[in-house]
């Protein structure tokens, strides 16, 4: 396992474990109620993750499109910020449902 596939699987495992421990509540929770704070940071956890993979290709893809043809720098640019604020608006509306569902 290469450096790089070793980061990102630490950090993963440290975000979807310890936001759990921010996110609890004082009192003991009733019924199913006690996995709502889990269930909200692997959310949170799992959309970042695809976002931030999505975002990575759709860079890495705009930038080749610009490096082997400069002219189409203009053409590539703007849909390439388009899709990587559609990618992050998926991203907010995960973070949003987490939290309203605790």
């Amino acid at each position: 396992m290469t450096f790089r596939k070793a980061f990102f699987v630490v950090s993963t495992l440290l975000v979807a474990f310890f936001a759990t421990a921010a996110m609890a509540n004082d009192g003991a929770a009733a019924g199913g109620d006690q996995y709502r704070s889990l269930g909200a940071a692997l959310a949170i956890g799992l959309a970042a993750f695809g976002g931030s993979l999505g975002q990575g290709k759709t860079a890495a893809a705009a930038l080749e499109g610009i490096a082997r043809n400069p002219a189409a720098q203009g053409k590539i640019f703007v849909p390439m910020i388009i899709g990587l604020a559609l990618i992050e608006s998926l991203v907010l509306y995960a973070f949003v449902i987490a939290f309203v569902k605790i």
